[in-house]
């Protein structure tokens, strides 16, 4: 991988881990357009831990919160009802069906996931439904010329249940084309929560998850010698720098726009790539990385 590949690979990880159109997706598809190596899963997971910094750097109070509150409930039954304790086994909780499933299905988010065929389908599913759940929220919301509009739920009404639902459709997210913020945002909605709430929620879950699949390919990448380090860490802090910024913005962005124009997006480019594979200008399987 050459130091322009990691450079713009980085601003794109970047640009849209946070975003609901799939940075694993816009990875493969950034390579595949410019006829690049597939970066591969161990590069996609690496970098994630640069825009996974950005979460924490970002949300440093609310974390700082819910480890403290935490930690303690495991000595004081007394903070067991304390919303940040609770938050932080919710956490757990969600993190669960994504950990499983990300061993269990590794040899095949590392393969046949990664057909772009997959990809521009679930980019188009997945921005459908996106596109659904953002109406039902608009319309509890706005309400109607005969109704009145509903109060959403906050993560005070957040429970095991919904925390369990919310980490099997951050688990969709092993597939690339689905996105991890789209799958668990638009749960939420269909699960009735705010915007600002399933967002909030999306990212904090997000942080077990990363992180840990950024340091077991990690790992694995130092024990194989398969990935070129210099590239692959300025990639990492690019993707860093950009997701810090993106995360500021998207948070102002949700709590008075639609999701619309990410769905319109999402469809179309499914739409082109599938013309594109059709055609045979693209390719459906990833290049062997020669590392």
């Amino acid at each position: 991988m050459s130091w322009f590949e990691s450079l713009i690979l980085g601003l794109v990880q970047g640009l849209t881990e946070f975003l609901p159109v799939s940075s694993s997706a816009h990875l493969r598809l950034t390579a595949a357009f410019s006829g690049w190596e597939d970066p591969g899963a161990a590069f996609t997971a690496i970098t994630q831990i640069g825009t996974e910094a950005a979460v924490l750097i970002y949300f440093r109070k609310d974390i700082g919160r819910i480890v403290s509150a935490w930690s303690r409930s495991l000595f004081d039954k007394t903070m067991r009802k304390d919303h940040d304790a609770h938050m932080g086994w919710l956490v757990i909780v969600g993190s669960i069906p994504i950990g499983v499933l990300g061993v269990t299905l590794k040899e095949q988010i590392e393969g046949p996931f990664r057909d772009l065929r997959v990809t521009a389908t679930m980019l188009i599913v997945i921005g459908i439904v996106i596109g659904i759940a953002d109406r039902l929220a608009a319309r509890d919301e706005n309400g109607g010329r005969h109704r009145a509009a509903k109060q959403r739920k906050t993560l005070d009404n957040l429970g095991v249940k919904d925390g369990l639902i919310f980490g099997l459709c951050q688990a969709c997210a092993l597939i690339p084309g689905v996105s991890r913020s789209g799958a668990t945002i638009s749960g939420g909605l269909f699960m009735g929560y705010k915007r600002e709430a399933a967002a909030r929620y999306s990212f904090l879950l997000a942080i077990p998850a990363v992180m840990a699949s950024g340091l077991f390919e990690l790992k694995d990448a130092m024990e194989g010698g398969h990935v070129d380090w210099g590239p692959t860490a300025f990639a990492t802090v690019i993707a860093f720098a950009c997701g810090y910024a993106v995360i500021a913005w998207f948070m102002k962005f949700i709590s008075t726009k639609s999701f619309m124009p990410f769905v319109y997006y999402r469809i179309a480019l499914g739409v082109l790539v599938i013309a594109l594979v059709g055609l045979g200008v693209l390719s459906p399987h990833a290049a062997e990385s020669a590392g």
